[in-house]
């Protein structure tokens, strides 16, 4: 069975229908929590951990995967996932800001509104 590995920290059952059913198209939804990165961890214990990230992910053969995370380690755990013939996605969506005075007081309410998959390539 085809997997769409979700590897960010946005668990899939707070996504709208049309997220979900565009994950759905690569596969069955299945989420992994992005680990949190030490900012004192170096290069070295970076790359270890990236190794150790992407051999979770393979072992659950994916068709597809989105990561989303720290920087740093996203980027090297999708080099070597398309290293691996892996297709790697971003999340893409419509940031909405309405601000607004209330009592004085300014408030800003951001929602993001999901749009498609990007590929990394």
């Amino acid at each position: 069975m085809k997997k769409f590995i979700n590897f960010t920290n946005h668990p899939s059952a707070r996504w709208d229908s049309k997220q979900r059913e565009s994950a759905e198209i690569y596969g069955t939804i299945e989420d992994m929590a992005f680990p949190t990165v030490s900012p004192e961890m170096d290069e070295e214990e970076l790359g270890n951990l990236a190794d150790e990230m992407v051999k979770q992910i393979m072992a659950k053969e994916p068709a597809a995967v989105l990561c989303q995370g720290e920087f740093t380690l996203a980027y090297q755990v999708i080099r070597r996932l398309i290293e691996q013939g892996i297709t790697v996605l971003a999340a893409c969506s419509q940031r909405n800001t309405v601000e607004r005075t209330v009592d004085g007081v300014n408030q800003r309410t951001v929602t993001f509104e999901f749009v498609r998959f990007r590929e990394y390539r």
